[in-house]
């Protein structure tokens, strides 16, 4: 299988609500603005889920370490802003976007994408 795109929802003053997506083990890959934001939760009461987001920019010939965020169990947590020159990808057809991965298909996992409008 392939990475699965993710729609960024637009944060609107009237409210907007994102059912979320299902973590899966090829990852997901979204747009991003630096004003774009993660919401993860775990459902799952007996175990941690790590979500990676990926650094694909180097220093100085030196890799930018991956962003490895574990979200507890039973919990929600809340990531971003993602600076574009430090996550985003630069080239091909996902140049723009951003790669998040899991360890392995996470049903009990749930991603929402939003952007913060200027």
């Amino acid at each position: 299988m392939a990475r699965t795109a993710i729609t960024p929802t637009t944060i609107v003053r009237t409210g907007d609500v994102d059912a979320g997506t299902a973590g899966i083990a090829d990852g997901h890959k979204f747009t991003n603005t630096g004003r774009t934001f993660l919401r993860v939760v775990n459902g799952n009461a007996g175990a941690t889920r790590d979500i990676t987001v990926q650094t694909p920019r180097t220093v100085d010939g030196l890799a930018v370490a991956e962003l490895v965020v574990t979200v507890g169990t039973s919990a929600t947590v809340l990531m971003g802003p993602f600076p574009t020159a430090t996550f985003n990808r630069t080239t091909g057809a996902d140049a723009g976007s951003i790669y998040m991965d899991y360890e392995a298909t996470e049903s009990d996992l749930t991603v929402e994408v939003y952007d913060l409008p200027l």
